[in-house]
C-alpha cells in the first residue's frame, strides 16, 4: 500500500479514536473522578492568583524598602508577566507535545524553585530576575488547567466545574491581601514580612506538585495522539465510577482496532474538528482559513483584557496612594476590595452555561467600567471598598467566563499551543500595563486611568461579540456557528 495510503488511512482512524473518546466524555454524567481533577486544579490556580497579585500588592513596600526609582518599579511589576508571555507559549507546547501532566509538574517546579529563591533578594535586580523565572513557571499555569479542563469535563457542565475550579483559586487573591496585611508590618523570626509571602507561594506549590503527580492523562490527548488503548481504559474507569489511575497502561500502546466514529450530539451547533497529522501542535495552523478569525478575536481579547483585569489588581495600591492613603491603610482597603474574587467567581457558578458566554462577557466587562469609574471617583474610605469590592465581584464573573471561552476554541490536538500562543499575549499586554497606565495615573489621576481601561474594554466587547464564535453546551472539539 502506497505511504500516502497509510498516512491518510491512520489520520483516520485517530480521527474516529478521538471522536469516540470525546463523545463518550461530554455524554458522561459528572462523577467523582470530575470532582477530584476539579479540586486539584482549582488547588494548583490557588498559587497562580496568590503570585499574580503578589507583586501588586506589596508594591509600595517593595519601592520603600529598596527605594525603587518608577522606572525600577515597573520593571518589577513586569518581569513576572514577561516570563508567563514566554511559559505560556513554550509549555503549551510541552502539552500538546508530551502530556498535559507532564506540563503541569515542569511549570509547578519552575514557581516553586524561583518563587523560594526571590524571598532573599537582597536587591531590585535578584528580584526582577527571579521573578521573571518564576513567571516561565506560572505563565502556563492557567492556560494548562483551562486546556485540561476542557478535555476532561462533559460538554453542558464544562463552564460550571472550570468555574468551581476558578472559586477555589480566586480564594489566593483575598488570602495574599490579608496575609500581607498581617505580614508586611511585622519581621516573623528576624525576616522581613514580605519575604515571607514569596515563601508561602513557594511551598504551597510543591504541595501542589505532589497533588499533581496522581492527575490521570487528558483522555482526548491520548486518544489524539494515537494511545487509543490508555484513552478507553480511563474513559470506561470513568463512566464505571471507579478511580483512573494515573498511568492506565504500562506504555504507548496503539489500538489495533478503532471504535466507530460518533457524530455531534442531537442539535449541537456544528460538526467535529478534523483531527489527524495535519493538526499537530503547530502555531501556524491557527492562521489556517478555518480558524483565523478565531484567533483574531482571541489575540484582541487576550491584549484588550488585562487592562480591566489586571489594570486594577496590579495598580489598585499605586491608586489609593494617589488618593491619599498610607501602606497599611491602603493595604487594608485592598484586603478587602479582594474578597470580590471569590464572591464573583461563586457567583459565575449558576450562570455560566446558562447564558452564552460571549454575551456574558460583554455584560460583565460593561459592568466592570462601570464600578471602575465609581472607585476612581469615590471619595470616602467606605465607597472606596465598596466600589473596589464590586469591580472585583465583577472582573471575575468576567474572568471565569473568558478561561471557560478561550480553551473552547481550538481542537486538543493543538488546543493548548494555539490557546497558550493566545494566552501570552495577555501576558505581553500585562507587562506594559504598568509603562502605560502609570504614567496616566501620576500625570492626570485615577479618573484618567479609568477612562483609557474603559477604552480598552468598549474594544473588547465590540471585537467579541462582532467576531466571536456561539460555545455553550457544545463540543470542545467542534466547528461552530456565530
Amino acid at each position: 500500500m502506497p505511504r500516502t495510503a497509510v498516512s491518510q488511512e491512520s489520520g483516520t482512524d485517530r480521527a474516529a479514536a478521538a471522536a469516540s473518546i470525546g463523545d463518550r466524555l461530554d455524554r458522561m454524567p459528572i462523577t467523582s473522578t470530575h470532582r477530584q481533577l476539579t479540586a486539584v486544579v482549582g488547588i494548583g490556580l490557588l498559587f497562580d492568583t496568590f503570585e499574580n497579585n503578589l507583586a501588586g500588592t506589596i508594591s509600595k513596600v517593595l519601592q520603600n524598602d529598596f527605594a525603587f526609582d518608577g522606572t525600577t518599579l515597573k520593571l518589577v511589576l513586569a518581569s513576572a508577566f514577561v516570563g508567563q508571555f514566554i511559559g505560556s507559549l513554550v509549555l503549551g507546547r510541552v502539552a500538546d507535545r508530551y502530556g498535559r501532566r507532564r506540563a503541569f509538574l515542569i511549570n509547578l517546579a519552575l514557581y516553586s524553585g524561583f518563587s523560594l529563591l526571590a524571598a532573599f533578594s537582597p536587591n531590585a535586580v535578584w528580584l526582577i530576575v527571579t521573578r521573571f523565572f518564576a513567571g516561565i513557571g506560572i505563565g502556563a499555569e492557567q492556560t494548562l488547567s483551562d486546556c485540561y479542563l476542557a478535555d476532561v469535563l462533559p460538554a453542558k457542565k464544562r463552564g460550571r466545574y472550570t468555574a468551581w475550579a476558578y472559586t477555589i483559586a480566586f480564594c489566593g487573591v483575598p488570602a495574599v491581601g490579608f496575609a500581607a496585611m498581617w505580614l508586611v508590618p511585622l519581621s516573623p523570626l528576624g525576616i522581613d514580612g514580605w519575604r515571607w509571602l514569596f515563601v508561602i507561594g513557594s511551598f504551597g506549590s510543591v504541595v501542589v506538585w505532589f497533588l499533581r503527580r496522581r492527575l490521570i492523562e487528558s483522555p482526548r490527548w491520548l486518544a489524539a495522539n494515537g494511545r487509543v488503548e490508555e484513552a478507553e481504559h480511563l474513559v470506561a474507569s470513568m463512566e464505571s465510577g471507579k478511580p483512573a489511575g494515573r498511568r492506565a497502561l504500562p506504555g504507548p500502546r496503539r489500538s489495533s482496532g478503532v471504535p466507530a466514529p460518533v457524530g455531534p450530539e442531537p442539535g449541537s451547533a456544528g460538526s467535529p474538528d478534523p483531527a489527524g497529522p495535519e493538526l499537530r501542535p503547530r502555531l501556524r495552523t491557527v492562521f489556517s482559513k478555518r480558524y483565523r478569525r478565531r484567533t483574531a478575536m482571541l489575540w484582541t481579547f487576550s491584549v484588550l483584557s488585562v487592562f480591566g483585569y489586571y489594570g486594577f489588581g496590579a495598580l489598585a495600591p499605586q491608586i489609593l496612594a494617589a488618593k491619599g492613603y498610607g501602606v497599611v491603610t491602603g493595604l487594608g482597603f485592598i484586603a478587602l476590595s479582594f474578597l470580590g474574587y471569590p464572591i464573583g467567581s461563586a457567583l459565575s457558578l449558576p450562570v455560566i452555561d446558562r447564558f452564552e458566554r460571549k454575551t456574558l462577557i460583554a455584560v460583565v466587562a460593561a459592568a466592570m467600567v462601570a464600578t471602575g469609574t465609581g472607585f476612581a471617583y469615590a471619595d470616602s474610605a467606605a465607597l472606596v471598598v465598596a466600589f473596589g469590592f464590586c469591580y472585583t465581584l465583577c472582573s471575575n464573573i468576567f474572568s471565569n467566563v473568558s478561561h471557560v471561552y478561550l480553551a473552547e476554541q481550538y481542537p486538543t490536538a493543538f488546543r493548548a499551543t494555539a490557546s497558550g500562543a493566545a494566552y501570552s499575549l495577555s501576558k505581553l499586554s500585562a507587562a506594559a500595563l504598568p509603562f502605560i497606565l502609570l504614567p496616566v495615573l501620576d500625570a492626570h489621576g485615577p479618573g484618567a486611568l479609568f477612562l483609557v481601561i474603559g477604552a480598552a474594554m468598549a474594544l473588547l466587547v465590540a471585537t467579541v461579540l462582532l467576531l466571536g464564535d456561539r460555545t455553550t453546551g457544545t463540543s470542545v472539539d467542534t466547528t461552530r456557528r456565530p
